[in-house]
């Protein structure tokens, strides 16, 4: 994010709100439905609203972007590629939540909000290297023959 902040860019305080939600959807996940006392369960409960404005923001940098025609590698300057980066862990962690919402110890809705923030920051990578002028980098298949 600092990255970003050094630029000046808009969505700095969107990234802000991000790491709050992430703490509540560690909470979620740190409190199994199963044991939990009921008190901790209407704590860390966790809503479909930040999901849903993740999908907004989303759709308003993708308004503002050229669409895209091929696969893009992490490039696009410090703050795009960081955030390339902060996608593919953000995919990791989605990947691991998927078992224990299966299993039905923590909120479908967390696990949809990990799915979505992925999305989102895709998308910011790409906005950020366009709002800076940096070149994305297309990924071009090798021949290996």
């Amino acid at each position: 994010m600092e990255f970003c902040l050094e630029k000046g860019h808009e969505f700095v305080d969107e990234l802000h709100e991000i790491q709050c939600v992430l703490q509540d959807v560690g909470s979620n996940v740190a409190t199994p439905i199963s044991s939990a006392r009921e008190s901790h369960l209407k704590r860390t409960a966790f809503s479909g609203k930040p999901v849903i404005e993740l999908e907004q923001w989303i759709d308003r940098y993708t308004e503002q972007l050229p669409p895209l025609t091929n696969f893009i590698l992490p490039s696009g300057g410090k703050c795009s590629a960081t955030l390339h980066l902060a996608r593919s862990i953000c995919r990791r962690a989605e990947r691991s939540m998927v078992s224990i919402v299966q299993a039905g110890e923590a909120d479908r809705n967390a696990a949809r909000y990990l799915n979505r923030l992925s999305d989102y920051l895709f998308t910011l990578a790409r906005y950020a290297a366009m709002k800076e002028g940096k070149k994305e980098h297309v990924y071009k298949r090798r021949n290996y023959d």
